[in-house]
């Protein structure tokens, strides 16, 4: 198998403007990936190592690349709802949290808006796990019209 990178690169671009576009950041791809990145870190604090492998198995490479930038086998911080979630992507988002992230609501779209860009990569079956496997008071964000 060759690995083609500039492939990765070219998908990933793609990828990044049309979330871009879906976030209405009009063109900022910059803040589109901190976004990307910080809610994808989030969800990998919420969901157990399993899921996470499984989850990644069906992604493209440029989005493995995204989701394991930085993980480390740190103890996981506990995160029961969309507070708390919020609260830890603004974490991994760092310095720029609150140009990003300007508030709860804003916030909570983007994590909607992200599970349904990632959506045409994810099997229903995985979102089902993933969902299965969320504290009661986040399970619904991988139901806003995401499911079929």
């Amino acid at each position: 198998m060759i690995l083609n990178f500039n492939q990765f690169a070219v998908e990933g671009n793609i990828f990044l403007k049309d979330y871009t576009k879906q976030l209405n950041l009009d063109g900022d791809t910059a803040k589109a990936g901190r976004i990307l990145s910080s809610i994808l870190h989030g969800l990998r604090e919420v969901i157990p190592m399993e899921e996470s492998l499984q989850l990644i198995a069906q992604f493209p490479m440029f989005l493995k690349a995204v989701y394991v930038n930085g993980w480390s086998s740190r103890k996981k911080n506990k995160i029961r709802n969309m507070t708390e979630l919020i609260d830890q992507i603004r974490e991994f988002d760092g310095a720029t949290s609150l140009y990003d992230f300007e508030s709860d609501e804003i916030a909570e779209n983007y994590i909607i808006a992200t599970f349904i860009a990632l959506r045409k990569y994810i099997s229903l079956g995985e979102l089902e796990d993933i969902r299965a496997g969320l504290p009661k008071d986040l399970k619904s964000m991988v139901y806003h019209n995401i499911m079929f």
